[in-house]
């Protein structure tokens, strides 16, 4: 009997064990689908390339596991916040256009996305490095497919990671040129350590690296650690213009507002935006933005006689400036400001003898700006904290009296239409979120708001217009008629446009990629072999046919080519054994030499640079020695260290020169008796240089 009794006791007890199991392993919530087992595996990779159910994620440092997963993709948001059930629900009705990083979680059979929802949540929350990447740009560079890879790296432990060593495995490495940290490569592994300012990545803190990375094929990152621990790797966005994102003691926790961290060097601040963007402080802006003492307004207008630009008196003036770029990005201010001090750099590009800085923008942004929206300014608070108070555009007009006070003038180039880091790429000068009409009202609520700030004296109209006889009217042109894709009507409207405003200023004219060979103004043929070729905005041969008109404005035209060398691209004219001569003869005199050899308008030569390396340093040689013989206007570009395909004046952390660039450049800045020279009539330039009263002039 007593047997009988035990053997219905255990009976019952495993009835109820086996109940309590299955309740615990019911999917809260979800009745639409079986969910199927995986194991918990090392290294956690997401790299956003599976479309169907595949692997399970989560902390390689744990024993393997059993849970339920699926593996439709979650948006951004789904990925870094906390998601019930209900939430996931809710999330789980968004269509995949709305969703932004592509995230999928490896399982076996379909399942529901509330379940893919926690389940990466599950996997991210678990581990205890998470390494996010996003590639930007492509190009060729000796056989290798180049992009910018931008990288974050997120410590969710409670212990702060000092002197960290990342470890990447990426197939097919080839080769590397990094920033915010030392990078170096062996087989396929990329080891990357601190820079001086970065050797702490802090509890619930977030470092921000990035490269430009060389690889034999696409894209792959395989493995990555972090002092030898495994890192969670997803592909997804990652802004490198919010590097004033926290990695400091108190980054992360919710209830930080944002105020400003006064700590050590690469320990960042974060934005408190306010309505529309603004960052909230207690500066007094109106004080900040007052225009230097010494300035004097209206007597630095310059204008132009043949192939000389001349100031208000007759002195001969020689632009030399360079290219610093960010409000086209979606920075909203200067790139490198999460490593820098505006005030600083100002200082330092004054210093350096440049008396002219070129400011790519978008004319999505400055129209932002005349509707009275401010999108945030992504910058480093600590570093930067006058700027905590100042929106987007009160920033930009602080950076004009920084400049003014120290002696530079500004060039603003309407860099693409739209604000984008790849909005550059687009033919045109319109897009299909913003139209011909907007760009030309960007242009002209800038011509009409600082008409009585000379220290904007030129207006680059736009940026590159591009575009292949296969494009047809998605391609740039230059003739005499009005079609919509006809820059040089658009260019003559434009400035139309500008100069009612203000009447006074520059009018900077890039050229086109293609112009017809045996017909004037004739596009109708889709065939190469029809055309002349040059770089993007370099092709200035319509000049001769179709030469810019601005009626009684005609002396404020500049012609602006861009030139560049075979490391962004190897052109026909480098094939062999170039040299000066040779480039003169196959690319420039018929480009655009021709019309500084004709006086028929100045030159600036808007972009050129690259590394200072072969096979580019041969073209840099060659043109430094154009530039310096004709005395030929230019910006260098450009300051940024994060310019994919030529580098920058500044090294990685935005704060230190690159010498033997800087020494390059310096040979073609406009200098007398050792002083270099500004364009403002009272103001000197830099701490070494002299005001344009006291130069003898070209």
């Amino acid at each position: 009997m007593s047997k009988m009794v035990l053997r219905i006791a255990v009976g019952v007890m495993a009835v109820v064990v086996l109940i309590l199991f299955a309740i615990l392993l019911w999917p809260k919530g979800d009745k639409k689908s079986d969910r199927a087992k995986f194991t918990l595996e090392s290294p956690i990779i997401d790299d956003g390339s599976m479309d169907e159910a595949g692997k399970a994620v989560a902390k390689a440092s744990e024993s393997s596991a059993v849970a339920n997963a699926s593996s439709e993709a979650v948006s951004d948001e789904a990925s870094t916040e906390e998601v019930t059930d209900e939430a996931s629900t809710e999330e789980s009705s968004q269509s995949e256009e709305d969703q932004g990083t592509e995230s999928q979680v490896f399982g076996e059979e379909e399942s529901s996305e509330e379940s893919s929802v926690a389940t990466k949540e599950k996997a991210t929350k678990d581990a205890s490095y998470v390494l996010t990447y996003s590639e930007e740009g492509s190009w060729e560079d000796g056989g290798a497919k180049m992009r910018t890879l931008n990288l974050s790296l997120f410590n969710q432990t409670s212990e702060s990671v000092k002197n960290w060593t990342l470890v990447l495995t990426i197939e097919g490495l080839k080769n590397v040129s990094g920033w915010n940290g030392s990078y170096v490569i062996s087989g396929n592994d990329l080891t990357v350590t601190p820079a001086d300012y970065n050797t702490e990545l802090f509890a619930d803190g977030t470092l921000y690296l990035g490269c430009n990375l060389g690889t034999a094929s696409s894209l792959k990152i395989t493995k990555a650690t972090l002092n030898g621990k495994d890192c969670l790797i997803q592909n997804g966005k990652v802004d490198q213009n919010a590097q004033n994102a926290k990695n400091d003691k108190s980054s992360g926790k919710k209830d930080n507002k944002g105020k400003d961290n006064k700590g050590d060097k690469g320990k960042t601040g974060k934005n408190d935006n306010g309505k529309n963007g603004n960052q909230q402080g207690n500066n007094d802006v109106e004080a900040i933005l007052k225009r230097a003492e010494k300035a004097k307004q209206g007597d630095d207008w310059l204008h132009t006689d043949g192939r000389r630009i001349l100031d208000k008196d007759g002195k001969e003036v020689w632009l030399t400036g360079l290219n610093w770029f960010g409000y086209n990005t979606g920075t909203n201010v200067f790139d490198g400001l999460w490593n820098s001090k505006l005030d600083a750099t100002v200082k330092a590009v004054a210093n350096h003898g440049f008396n002219l800085i070129r400011v790519p923008m978008s004319a999505q942004l400055i129209n932002e700006w005349a509707a009275g929206k401010y999108p945030q300014a992504n910058y480093n608070q600590a570093y930067n904290a006058s700027l905590t108070k100042m929106n987007s555009l009160e920033i930009f007009e602080y950076f004009l009296t920084l400049a003014e006070g120290n002696g530079i003038k500004v060039m603003i180039d309407v860099h693409s239409a739209e604000t984008d880091p790849s909005g550059h790429n687009v033919n045109l000068w319109f897009t299909n979120k913003v139209s011909v009409d907007q760009y030309y009202a960007a242009l002209e609520w800038m011509a009409g708001r600082y008409k009585n700030n000379d220290t904007i004296i030129a207006y680059d109209l736009k940026n590159e217009p591009h575009g292949k006889p296969y494009e047809g009217d998605a391609a740039a042109i230059w003739n005499d008629s009005k079609k919509a894709n006809n820059w040089k009507y658009v260019a003559e409207t434009a400035a139309s446009k500008v100069l009612a405003k203000n009447p006074n200023v520059l009018i900077m004219v890039e050229g086109t990629e293609i112009y017809p060979k045996n017909s004037k103004g004739d596009y109708s043929s889709k065939d190469d072999k029809d055309y002349y070729f040059n770089w993007w905005g370099g092709n200035l041969r319509a000049v001769k046919d179709f030469p810019i008109d601005l009626g009684k404005y005609q002396d404020k035209l500049v012609y602006s080519p861009h030139d560049y060398g075979p490391t962004v691209y190897e052109q026909p004219w480098f094939k062999g054994n170039y040299d000066y001569d040779s480039l003169m003869r196959d690319c420039w005199h018929d480009n655009w030499f021709y019309i500084y050899e004709d006086n028929t308008a100045p030159l600036l030569i808007g972009e050129w640079g690259g590394f200072m390396r072969e096979p580019n340093l041969k073209w840099m040689t060659c043109m430094r020695k154009l530039i310096s013989t004709y005395h030929l206007n230019h910006t260098f570009w450009c300051l940024n260290a994060n310019s994919g395909d030529t580098g920058g004046l500044l090294l990685d952390d935005f704060t230190t020169w690159d010498g033997e660039k800087y020494n390059f450049v310096k040979e073609v800045l406009w200098q007398e008796n050792g002083k270099f020279v500004g364009l403002d009539h009272e103001i000197p330039l830099g701490e070494n240089g002299i005001s344009l009263n006291n130069a003898k002039g070209r």
